[in-house]
């Protein structure tokens, strides 16, 4: 697999439990166990769950947008528009992944 796709899927399975699969609305998914980290449609547009606190925080930081379909949940969607948007993109999904906003009580319930 070539492109943004291509090198966002490469690095996600360097990670740990990190696995990847088509989508059920098109595109690839990427997942740590039953929990989705994202998924990307195309090279060009990757969409990630975040509690609604964090979805806020990234759109006022101008890191991600309001999700295309479901703009009143926590989701997000992130543009691929540049070679250097790859590199955010991951960070976006290594966020979710590493979930710092979760307790550690919280992750084991």
């Amino acid at each position: 697999m070539t492109g943004a796709a291509g090198t966002i899927e490469t690095e996600l399975l360097s990670w740990s439990g990190v696995t990847v699969s088509p989508h059920r609305f098109g595109g690839r998914e990427f997942r740590v166990g039953r929990r989705e980290l994202g998924h990307i449609h195309g090279d060009t547009l990757l969409d990630l769950p975040f509690p609604v606190a964090i979805r806020d925080r990234l759109i006022a930081d101008g890191r991600a947008s309001r999700h295309h379909v479901l703009p009143d949940t926590g989701w997000v969607s992130f543009r691929i528009r540049r070679a250097d948007d790859v590199a955010r993109a991951i960070a976006l999904l290594r966020m979710n992944y590493e979930r710092p906003w979760v307790t550690p009580r919280a992750a084991t319930a």
